[in-house]
């Protein structure tokens, strides 16, 4: 039986609301591969060529293509549907993720496996935006919009944190190989099953004539100040790899780094379950403005961190306020961005994150090898400070404006609707 919702909504609410049982497991299992693959292409190639900047390279270039091609493959599933973009795209990623293995296996040249990373990242299925958006669909005007995008970042820690244990105990113990084989494998299945739960996904509007339909998600101003957001966030994520990395080298405590990282990821995942919780009066412009203030200031403090103790705790600290600005700005989408335009959106923003990454990792680590000293510390800083500077320059665009509804052709009205 149906209820409505309340003005209290939470997490039990959330997972009683009907069919969401149906493409949560699915899509937990398909998006579980994508935090394997890194890890697996670094261990992999840097066991067959002994090189950790080979390996890095390699896997950055996977990165990157996953990062330019994700907006395209989200904008194809808007107009044709998830199904139709997921079917190829597993098996397309599965055939690029296995002749990678094979070509590092054969210990064929760099340039070889640059030519098959950029397929294996560009074909990446774009399952967490997909799974949000059939959130939107589900939860059209109500206020467990915010709770769903709390528990989806909630989702990704855990994804993060459980797919490079994974795939380090498989390269390690197994084959070096066995990694990247076991990531494309369960992208195939993972992928088959999520797509195969036709009757969650967005509907496919049959009228092509909004400009917002036929134009990109990246036309409407929020948006872009969301992406460049972001990228700030994707380069705390980028930065404190590095930057923990050679911290712990510096002290002669290289095992430290698991630890370090842990604790930010757990800081993460804390703020999310609570922010999830909480039934937020503030509008989500204010809120993302006051988090990603905080989120700056904590990312600045990390300078002055020269214990392991004291860079735990301020590691904390940033990972506590990078859930609210993730959470706010995959729920402003759902104010900003009309039905058929969101999972475009969302891939959007989940590639500003990787390239921001991509490149966090890249400078912080010219930093530290030429400087050091905590050197790549700069980019988390930085990153954080320019984008805050950008949101607070346009953060009046951040609110749905008349006109881009009336441009959407009542695309974007919002319908109460009543949920298990």
């Amino acid at each position: 039986m149906a209820s409505t919702v309340t003005s209290r909504p939470g997490y039990g609410q959330l997972l009683r609301t009907r069919g969401a049982w149906t493409f949560l497991l699915p899509g937990f299992a398909a998006r579980q591969p994508f935090a394997m693959l890194t890890i697996s292409i670094v261990l992999l190639v840097q066991h067959t060529t002994g090189s950790y900047g080979a390996a890095g390279a390699v896997a950055a270039a996977t990165g990157v293509s996953m990062a330019l091609f994700a907006p395209f493959t989200g904008r194809l599933a808007d107009r044709h549907g998830q199904r139709a973009v997921l079917l190829p795209g597993v098996l397309v990623h599965a055939v690029a993720g296995v002749s990678l293995t094979a070509l590092a296996l054969a210990h064929a040249p760099l340039w070889a496996l640059f030519a098959a990373a950029v397929p294996t990242g560009a074909s990446v299925p774009q399952v967490g935006p997909m799974v949000r958006a059939r959130w939107g669909v589900k939860l059209q005007g109500s206020p467990l919009m915010t709770t769903a995008a709390a528990f989806e970042s909630v989702t990704d820690e855990l994804t993060f944190v459980l797919g490079p244990l994974l795939a380090t105990a498989l390269c390690t113990t197994v084959d070096p190989a066995a990694g990247l084989l076991a990531e494309a494998t369960l992208t195939l299945v993972g992928g088959l099953l999520f797509a195969a739960r036709r009757s969650t996904q967005p509907a496919v509007s049959a009228e092509r004539h909004t400009r917002v339909e036929h134009g990109s998600a990246l036309r409407v101003p929020g948006v872009r100040v969301l992406v460049v957001t972001f990228l700030g966030i994707g380069s705390v994520f980028g930065g404190m790899q590095v930057s923990l990395a050679a911290f712990s080298e510096s002290i002669g405590e290289p095992g430290l780094n698991g630890v370090l990282y842990g604790v930010f990821a757990a800081g993460n995942m804390i703020s999310g379950i609570v922010c999830g919780a909480v039934a937020w009066k503030a509008a989500p412009q204010r809120r993302l403005v006051v988090g990603y203030t905080a989120l700056a200031l904590a990312a600045s403090g990390l300078l002055a961190a020269h214990s392991a103790v004291v860079l735990a705790g301020v590691g904390l600290l940033v990972g506590m306020c990078i859930a609210p600005a993730l959470i706010t700005g995959y729920t402003l989408v759902e104010n900003l961005v009309p039905q058929g335009a969101r999972t475009e959106a969302f891939t959007w923003l989940t590639g500003a994150v990787a390239l921001g990454q991509a490149a966090a990792v890249t400078v912080a680590g010219q930093l530290e090898d030429r400087a050091g000293d905590g050197a790549g510390f700069l980019v988390p800083m930085g990153g954080t400070v320019l984008a805050l500077a950008t949101l607070l320059a346009l953060r009046s665009r951040l609110a749905a404006s008349a006109p881009s509804r009336t441009v959407a052709r009542g695309v974007g009205h919002r319908v109460p609707v009543t949920v298990d």
